[in-house]
């Protein structure tokens, strides 16, 4: 996720409204209700274009992507995904997508992350941190305690390692809705990645969320409503 305020600039051409939103440079289609678009999105059968799982293999320790340049190699614990709510131990097709969002973002340079502040929130594998890494910003990677092992060795070996990776990454553990230290706000950050009370405290005038996700367990919906 990130944030960088301007005031939405909206143009309407009677049928169709768009908007430049934030740090992200391009026209988008502003959504009014999110529950509403959704809604016709299932309805013309557009998440059943892909199959589920399109991008990624979650019965593997490790997923090979292609990305800023580099062949990233992450690592994923399948064994683990037996444990009620646990996602994080495996890549999901949502991160794959952010993270070629932001480096196609970047290419067509209508998104700057050189430089800037990041914060994921509930970074699994690690792979959009990484990717934002590797493009420039100094991004804190955060999730729960029981998740950080994986997070860190997914760190190292595709930050770290590499040795010429534009931005830093660094790990954190976090869980939403804590205090936060000092080292989460102070500089408040640029870009955050995902939950209202964290979000609201990582945020200011200057900040842009992107927030990619998609449904996964029926325990993990529960969790969200």
């Amino acid at each position: 996720m990130m944030t960088e305020t301007t005031e939405l600039g909206i143009e309407d051409d009677g049928e169709n409204s768009t908007a430049v939103m934030g740090s992200y440079g391009s026209a988008v289609w502003p959504v009014y209700d999110a529950a509403a678009e959704i809604l016709v999105l299932w309805a013309i059968n557009q998440p059943s274009m892909r199959k589920h799982n399109f991008f990624v293999r979650q019965s593997s320790h490790s997923l090979s992507i292609d990305a800023c340049g580099h062949l990233l190699s992450i690592l994923q614990s399948p064994s683990s995904m037996g444990t009620p709510g646990v996602t994080g131990a495996v890549m999901w097709d949502s991160g794959v997508v952010l993270a070629k969002f932001m480096e196609h973002a970047v290419d067509c340079k209508r998104l700057v992350l050189m430089g800037k502040n990041v914060v994921e929130l509930g970074s699994g594998c690690g792979l959009v941190g990484c990717v934002a890494a590797l493009l420039g910003a100094h991004v804190i990677l955060t999730d729960l305690h029981d998740r950080l092992k994986l997070l860190k060795k997914n760190v190292d070996v595709n930050v770290g390692v590499l040795g010429n990776a534009r931005g830093s990454a660094r790990v954190m553990e976090l869980t939403w809705g804590d205090d936060l230290s000092t080292e989460f706000v102070a500089p408040l950050p640029d870009f955050v990645t995902d939950l209202l009370q964290t979000l609201s405290q990582l945020s200011g005038s200057h900040t842009t969320i992107f927030l990619a996700g998609e449904l996964r367990n029926d325990h993990t919906v529960q969790m969200l409503c």
